[in-house]
């Protein structure tokens, strides 16, 4: 027997790793034109239009959509995302200090509240006056669903801001405390604002995921001028037996969240590419 290579068959001449990553590709391009193909031909436009898209219906919506729902939905959003943002930086310097109660306390609140449903805490908001007789939350309906995103942005705000808090170079506290500075006033004057600037991409994510959020302030039994794009879209959708109002509703949430979306993918790019 011949101990020389036998050659491989022209037919079957093994292809390259280049050439098998565009058969693959090129497969799953087929494969996903013809799913959506499928699915367009499956869609009864006409129906999905009239249900869906129904611009009377929608026309019907202004403009108390951006004078009411609009509105209401960045007065919750903007009123609970300051107090989370001071709660948040309240916890996470308690979170790292020295004092064990202060950390114990940090530690619990944080757990609690990203242990909890949102909703669920709005609900308990509800039965606050039940619980303590005479007691009412500052400013009515507004302070209702301010203070449920606010306790519920905090628990999260106050990571983000630990993280900040403990990216900043040691040196920098070392460096103000040989300069004469107290720890306090090393701490809010050199330490702080160098957090903040580190946790503004997360922040602006935070922002957008409290926006959302304040969809749950409809469980707090909002109605008339108090309403948000949520409740706003759902009672018209109720009313016309038709589910335009709330598609309208998703797209106002969308004019807002996207662009704070792409600025928050922006600053941490730009924060990256700054390192």
């Amino acid at each position: 027997m011949s101990d020389q290579p036998v050659a491989a068959a022209p037919g079957r001449a093994r292809l390259s790793p280049r050439k098998k990553q565009k058969i693959t590709r090129g497969t799953q391009y087929v494969v996903l034109g013809v799913v959506l193909g499928a699915l367009l031909l499956y869609v009864d436009w006409a129906s999905l239009a009239q249900n869906f898209a129904k611009g009377d219906v929608a026309e019907k919506a202004l403009p108390e959509l951006f004078t009411i729902a609009l509105r209401n939905t960045l007065i919750y959003t903007i009123g609970g995302f300051v107090l989370a943002f001071v709660l948040g930086l309240i916890f996470a310097l308690m979170r790292i200090s020295p004092v064990r109660p202060y950390r114990w306390i940090a530690t619990i609140y944080i757990e609690i509240f990203r242990g909890l449903p949102a909703l669920l805490i709005f609900l308990l908001i509800t039965f606050l006056p039940l619980a303590l007789p005479g007691f009412e939350v500052p400013g009515g309906t507004y302070g209702q669903g301010i203070l449920g995103l606010g306790l519920v942005g905090a628990a999260y705000q106050a990571e983000v801001f630990r993280a900040g808090l403990q990216a900043v170079p040691r040196g920098q506290t070392e460096a103000a405390r040989s300069l004469g500075m107290s720890a306090a006033r090393a701490q809010f004057t050199v330490v702080i604002p160098q957090a903040i600037r580190i946790v503004i991409p997360p922040t602006t994510n935070q922002f957008v995921s409290l926006l959302k959020d304040s969809s749950l302030v409809l469980f707090l039994g909002v109605s008339g001028q108090y309403v948000e794009l949520a409740k706003f879209g759902n009672d018209l959708a109720s009313q016309y037996a038709n589910a335009t109002p709330i598609m309208v509703a998703g797209l106002t949430y969308l004019i807002v969240t996207v662009p704070l979306g792409y600025l928050a993918t922006r600053l941490e790019k730009r924060k990256g590419s700054g390192r």
